[in-house]
């Protein structure tokens, strides 16, 4: 069984975090740590109205979501936690602008880390 997963753990970089085909190299920012340049697929990045409570007069915000997979061992093998801050930014490079994410959800299955995200936005 250890050969099949080797062959996984080759695959994560080699096809699902392809740069030329997938991914892309972003800086994020968990757990007080920074982790530069590393390949990940933001997907889903939308808007939707956000659930308004009858005494909640707040209008205008929204609750923005994407999925980020990543492997675990670019995260220095920490798996994000829910409900922890994470930080992603928009550009190669390090720098840029980044965007503050809460962590929804966080499933690591062989090596690979699929990080539901949400935030609030204007």
């Amino acid at each position: 069984m250890s050969g099949f997963r080797d062959m996984v753990a080759d695959d994560i970089h080699s096809t699902f975090l392809n740069l030329d085909e997938f991914a892309e190299k972003r800086t994020i920012r968990y757990d007080g740590e920074e982790y530069r340049d590393i390949p990940i697929v933001l997907s889903g990045l939308k808007e939707q109205d956000r659930r308004q409570l009858q005494s909640d007069h707040i209008q205008g915000l929204y609750l923005v979501t994407s999925v980020l997979h990543c492997a675990l061992s670019d995260l220095g093998g920490n798996q994000p936690e829910k409900g922890a801050r994470i930080q992603v930014n928009d550009r190669e490079g390090g720098g840029g602008f980044f965007r503050t994410f809460y962590v929804a959800a966080s499933v690591c299955e062989l090596g690979m880390l699929r990080v539901e995200l949400e935030a609030m936005d204007e």
